[in-house]
């Protein structure tokens, strides 16, 4: 069945809790991306609309010692929440207690505060991340309805996500089931043709994900660090490349599994070391230098690539194709970018992670259909795995025609 979204709530003159994913990129205290906050402002909205009385908490950053609180506390992006809503979010400094009790106890129809970092709480026996039942509870008590709006932590099982919704009617934000609807749509039933592409440096990271879309794309083309695994499996030089040598034969596997699905680079972008300023030089896995590294792809490549997604309908890109913080070895990464941007009528999918920020820092985020918020809740919702954080949310009721669809027939 489908889960229930915001929409499927009466939320009027209730106390509605609300998980958001504000774990944003700081620097002494100011915020240098707002990306998550601008995505969860349509569901924040309409509970206000509506006469919510909304109860925002996200994580943010690691909490291991006392001496963390000070660089990830949530008061920033509260003041920035308030500044793009342009009204007051009162932000509320602890994760429990009579302050916040209070404070909840305060608030009108209409209004929103926002308390503490949940990962606070990880300081004492990780009790947000362990998903302790008490703390669960405890939030719980807060609300009336609660509201998964952080698709970014929605593969992990934390007393913030399934510890609340456990005990309270709950549903999907907007943004959650956006990502449903883009990444799941995209893997379970593309419009055809599909192309995947991956990136990144491990095969292990996206052994899953391969394996899945095995069965489901029609062209997986494979980029980044990963690449060296799957051409040195082949009996290709590699020189000083990344490189799993465990995975060698896991790599050789796959490629046979394939049956010619996937796509590997024909040629690279190499140099004598990992800098921004090194010299480099193009070349072909058969003239690599043994003491040469691969970090990016080459020109051939990119119009191999190109050639592959021509007349795709879908496609699903994780993982970026080269060291694209240093400008030198962005060329394959930008391509793509700028090859997806202007593919007709086809549905263009970012999975997160390095490959989002990429292509949002290159000037290419209105430029897809959509930019996932969650880089290891993407990777697993490719891999066909379970979320916990979905999981868990209340289901829509059948509709009055007998199915479960959830429809209005």
């Amino acid at each position: 069945m489908k889960k229930k979204t915001v929409e499927d709530l009466n939320v009027s003159g209730k106390k509605v809790l609300v998980r958001v994913d504000f774990n944003v990129p700081m620097q002494d205290g100011v915020i240098t991306d707002d990306n998550r906050i601008r995505q969860a402002l349509p569901t924040i909205q309409y509970l206000l609309e509506e006469n919510g009385k909304v109860i925002l908490f996200s994580h943010l950053g690691r909490v291991k010692t006392e001496a963390d609180k000070a660089t990830n506390s949530l008061a920033p992006a509260a003041a920035r929440l308030s500044e793009l809503l342009g009204k007051p979010v009162k932000f509320v400094p602890v994760t429990r207690g009579k302050e916040l009790e209070d404070a909840i106890a305060s608030l009108q129809d209409g209004e929103a505060l926002m308390f503490e970092n949940t990962r606070f709480e990880d300081l004492d026996g990780n009790k947000e991340s362990k998903n302790n039942p008490e703390l669960g509870a405890y939030w719980e008590s807060l609300g009336d309805v609660f509201v998964n709006d952080a698709f970014g932590t929605a593969h992990r099982a934390h007393a913030s996500n399934v510890g609340i919704a456990t005990h309270l009617d709950s549903a999907a934000g907007f943004l959650v089931e956006k990502e449903l609807r883009y990444i799941g749509g995209a893997v379970d039933n593309p419009e055809r043709p599909f192309v995947a592409i991956l990136g990144g440096a491990k095969v292990s990271d996206k052994i899953g994900v391969i394996e899945n879309l095995l069965a489901k794309a029609d062209k997986i083309l494979i980029g980044g660090g990963m690449a060296y695994t799957f051409m040195k499996s082949q009996g290709h030089k590699i020189g000083t490349s990344i490189c799993e040598d465990d995975k060698l034969e896991l790599a050789k596997s796959l490629l046979a599994k394939a049956n010619g699905k996937i796509i590997l680079p024909i040629d690279i972008v190499v140099a004598k070391e990992f800098s921004a300023t090194a010299e480099n030089r193009v070349t072909t896995y058969g003239d690599i230098h043994d003491d040469e590294m691969g970090l990016d792809v080459g020109p051939k490549t990119i119009e191999l690539f190109k050639k592959e997604l021509k007349g795709a309908k879908t496609v699903v890109w994780n993982g970026p194709l080269g060291v694209f913080e240093f400008e030198a070895f962005a060329k394959g990464t930008k391509a793509i970018c700028e090859i997806l941007a202007t593919l007709p009528n086809a549905k263009t999918i970012i999975g997160g992670g390095d490959s989002a920020a990429a292509a949002i820092q290159m000037g290419f985020e209105k430029q897809f259909t959509h930019i996932s918020t969650g880089g290891g809740a993407s990777l697993e919702y490719l891999e066909g795995k379970p979320l916990p954080g979905v999981e868990v949310l209340a289901d829509q009721e059948p509709c009055d025609c007998g199915c479960d669809c959830g429809c209005d027939c």
